[in-house]
């Protein structure tokens, strides 16, 4: 699914950043909602904005917040078992960026780091108070090289394109196994090394039509689910070995 960025819409964007306006810097994103049906294999979400002054845009992308457990195996008695963990309560299951400059180049560190401006600038601290410094380090950094693996969090920052000396656009792709729920699809304008302007809006990703409901009865009504899974499971065991006997 692609969407494609009007001349109205890029209208619209020209006419709220009039110089009798006070903002620095308006974007909007499209869809709002994205719909999640069994033959989902993945969109992407189309940004794009307008600013006042020069500058750079940044956009990031992420959500839902959930406790994520990151277990580390060792060896023991001949056997590869998960002698350690650690948790991190509050883990965006989504993350992505886009720039129009390396972020690196934009802004030190400790402004990446208050904007959560990159992936190693994500405020992952655990709920281990008491671990170690290179203990969360390691779990940390073992985190985020599994969501980059199941293509959840962005391995290269993405790039913002001005087009001219005011608007600029950015795609975003979405993966196919991506969670639904609510995310937050953040803008930031950046001059000087710091951040002038920011502003949040709102995305959905919801799943609709069969998927949504056995999606809404194994997380509602967990207990039947786990019953019906099984007996299913009994029911096709006993259909094949009938069909072997008879053949």
């Amino acid at each position: 699914m692609r969407t494609i960025l009007t001349a109205g819409a890029l209208a619209a964007v020209v006419a709220t950043t009039s110089p009798a306006s006070s903002q620095l810097l308006i974007a909007d994103h499209a869809p709002h909602l994205i719909k999640v049906t069994t033959d989902f294999t993945g969109t992407e979400v189309l940004l794009f904005g307008a600013i006042e002054n020069d500058g750079d845009v940044v956009v990031v992308i992420s959500g839902p917040e959930s406790s994520v457990t990151v277990r580390r195996k060792e060896r023991f008695a001949g056997l590869w078992i998960n002698r350690y963990q650690m948790t991190f309560p509050r883990a965006p299951a989504f993350y992505a960026v886009a720039a129009s400059r390396p972020i690196e180049e934009l802004a030190p560190a400790n402004v990446l780091e208050r904007h959560q401006i990159g992936v190693r600038h994500l405020r992952l601290q655990p709920a281990e108070v008491n671990a170690p410094v290179a203990e969360i380090g390691l779990f940390r950094a073992a985190l985020v090289r599994n969501k980059q693996r199941a293509g959840l969090y962005s391995t290269e920052v993405g790039k913002v394109t001005f087009l001219g000396n005011r608007l600029f656009r950015t795609s975003i792709e979405l993966p196919a196994n991506i969670p639904v729920g609510s995310y937050t699809v953040n803008a930031y304008f950046v001059r000087g090394e710091q951040v002038v302007s920011a502003q949040a809006t709102p995305l959905a990703i919801s799943k609709i039509g069969v998927g949504a409901d056995v999606y809404e009865f194994a997380h509602n009504q967990a207990a039947w689910y786990g019953l019906l899974a099984i007996a299913i499971a009994v029911a096709a065991g006993w259909l094949a070995s009938v069909a072997f006997r008879k053949g």
